[in-house]
């Protein structure tokens, strides 16, 4: 079997790594005797020019540090202040220096110089993200001819975005060099397509087959999935002790996102308000739990999220929380998986409300917590790639902010029986296109690509 060699930004460390993307990689990578290469986290001023290697998985993985020069121009700068705005849509919160561009160049060719003496003839690659679409192009001019893959995990632009950019042909000159791109959702297909026959000289042979730069490349659909079967068991075992509690009997709602500005938090806060104004009998009756991790605080528009969301938080409080019931919960800190677990299987209606996301797992993750005798109801964004397949819940505009508070009033009144008929189909989904199912999937198509 040929070896599986897997690049993300960040690498999972410690003797048990965990994540989404571990159990979707590990049987691949074990099975095959693969390696795993990323980012270790850790910013230093003369970092080596060689990977460190880590004992304690069931496979291997190396590593490599950044300069803070190269964290800032590469990962802060050009990734996250250039490429994650646009997109997500918001290109006017882009911030445009040229030493950003040089230095997400500078730091794609100096991964490829690491990894490239580790790679064998036969070798798969799977890349994995925004922050390293050059990588296949640097690994191409070191000679490397195997196949190599990109998989994208948010969404990508449509033409007028991508436009907006400060270098939207060379965008597409790196995509050219991957034998396999993937998407998460249709949209994210349309959109690259459209992209590339408006900004270059692309040509599209097929639905899935394009030549760009004289060189042919595939490119397909595939939704990530969770580990259903392991969220379900977690969700079943949560202790009764991690719950929340409510002196008034409150229903709960539950939003579970980073703290960033494509979440659509504010948006969620101000239906929630709407609801509560427009139907008085909801008050001391339901109540929203938002968990929001801190993600790149020191990039200027998240610092701006989170002034805007805590103001928010704080204003809804002010205006109808009572002596026995705060209206919204705002916790900026992670939670513990199995707490989550639990908290979603507590929860009557789960909030997945971005304005872009590539897939959002939390969507996913809250249908496979519930309690199928007695489920909660899924209010889905039609911008979350996960609404593509699960029609079942209640899709909704989250720049409306009366359709969203409506639709929240739909889900803490439904009945018993179409809740569990809409779980029962979700649930379905969730359980037959899982983490495994999306891995093998695309690795199966990365196979029989063109090379």
């Amino acid at each position: 079997m040929s070896r599986l060699v897997a690049v993300s930004n960040r690498i999972p460390l410690g003797d048990n790594p965990s994540g989404g993307l571990v159990v979707a990689l590990q049987d691949a990578l074990r099975t095959s005797g693969g390696l795993w290469v990323g980012f270790s986290g850790e910013t230093v001023e003369d970092p080596a020019e060689a990977l460190a290697f880590h004992e304690g998985a069931a496979f291997q993985r190396a590593s490599f540090d950044l300069t803070p020069q190269d964290h800032d121009e590469y990962y802060l700068g050009y990734s996250n202040s250039v490429l994650w705005p646009v997109c997500h849509g918001r290109a006017d919160l882009m911030r445009i220096l040229p030493e950003y561009l040089d230095g997400y160049r500078r730091v794609n060719e100096r991964i490829a110089r690491l990894l490239a003496p580790h790679l064998r003839e036969g070798d798969r690659i799977w890349i994995h993200d925004y922050q390293l679409f050059p990588l296949a192009g640097e690994l191409r001019k070191l000679g490397v001819r195997g196949p190599i893959g990109h998989f994208l995990h948010i969404p990508f632009p449509g033409p007028a975005d991508c436009a907006t950019l400060p270098n939207p042909p060379e965008l597409f000159e790196w995509l050219s060099h991957y034998d396999l791109l993937g998407f998460q959702a249709q949209r994210d297909l349309d959109n690259f397509a459209a992209s590339a026959r408006s900004l270059t000289d692309a040509e599209q042979v097929s639905d899935h087959d394009f030549r760009i730069a004289d060189r042919h490349i595939r490119a397909g659909v595939f939704p990530i999935g969770i580990d259903a079967d392991s969220f379900v068991a977690e969700a079943e075992g949560a202790r009764e002790e991690d719950r929340m509690r409510s002196l008034t009997g409150s229903q709960m709602m539950i939003g579970v996102d980073r703290l960033d500005y494509s979440k659509g938090i504010p948006q969620r806060f101000r239906a929630f308000q709407y609801l509560l104004e427009n139907d008085p009998s909801l008050t001391e009756q339901v109540m929203l739990l938002q968990i929001a991790p801190p993600t790149r605080e020191s990039v200027e528009a998240y610092q701006q999220i989170r002034e805007e969301t805590e103001h928010l938080a704080g204003r809804i409080n002010g205006q109808f929380a009572t002596v026995n019931w705060t209206p919204i919960r705002f916790i900026h800190r992670p939670i513990p998986r199995n707490e989550l677990a639990g908290l979603y299987r507590q929860s009557r209606v789960g909030l997945v409300t971005p304005l872009a996301d590539g897939m959002n797992l939390v969507a996913k993750e809250y249908v496979a917590a519930q309690n199928a005798a007695d489920p909660g109801v899924l209010i889905l964004s039609r911008f979350a790639g996960a609404a593509e397949a699960m029609t079942e819940a209640l899709i909704i505009n989250p720049h409306d902010p009366w359709e969203l508070a409506q639709a929240m009033q739909q889900a803490i009144a439904m009945p018993l029986d179409e809740r569990r008929d809409r779980h029962a189909a979700l649930l379905r989904g969730v359980v037959e296109q899982d983490v495994g199912w999306w891995s093998a999937t695309y690795l199966r198509a990365l196979a029989q690509a063109p090379g």
